[in-house]
């Protein structure tokens, strides 16, 4: 039984200890080493994870061979190619890990399933993608209106724990800005 997905759903949805168990049947752990690929494109997505322990991150690489870094997953995030997963169709993103990762998987079956099933869990996941579309627009509109101090700014307050766990090199490519743009930011603030 996984407490850390337990505590995760009771943050939105309360579950008795057999509606729990239920669901947590429809999950499989997974382990790997940092460097690993959890996904890499074009390849089929047939699962969605949820991060118990670890760090990795999702990345685009455009027709010029240059990588864009979309986000992170961290300890109680979700991760996938959320398109390839929900459409059944093949990964355009690559998502490795940062560090050795423990992850729950489950598949879009078991997902429809345990939705269907229990409306408290079709509530949980309706409001998981909520706010995750609201922070990849967050996202989209700091890198179109924001200037690099206040992309560094908005970062370090939002994801103060991050920035201990990965590289300025990194860092600097999800906020979109060189690394030297970045030495300069974190000296000032």
């Amino acid at each position: 039984m996984s407490a850390e997905l337990r505590k995760h759903i009771e943050e939105i949805v309360s579950l008795t200890d057999d509606e729990f168990e239920h669901i947590n049947e429809h999950f499989k752990i997974k382990h790997l080493k940092k460097h690993q690929y959890l996904i890499q494109e074009d390849e089929h997505v047939k699962y969605m994870y949820f991060v118990i322990k670890g760090l990795l991150k999702a990345t685009f690489t455009d027709v010029n061979g240059k990588e864009y870094i979309i986000q992170f997953a961290m300890e109680n995030w979700w991760i996938s190619d959320f398109k390839a997963f929900y459409q059944n169709a093949k990964s355009i993103t690559n998502i490795s890990c940062l560090e050795n990762v423990e992850l729950l998987s489950i598949s879009r079956e078991n997902l429809n399933k345990i939705c269907s099933e229990n409306h408290k869990m079709e509530h949980f996941f309706r409001v998981k993608n909520s706010y995750g579309y609201i922070a990849l627009q967050q996202r989209i509109l700091s890198l179109l209106s924001t200037s690099p101090k206040e992309r560094f700014e908005q970062f370090s307050n939002q994801y103060p724990q991050l920035g201990q766990r990965v590289s300025k090199t990194i860092i600097a490519a999800y906020l979109g800005i060189s690394r030297e743009t970045l030495s300069r930011l974190s000296v000032k603030v």
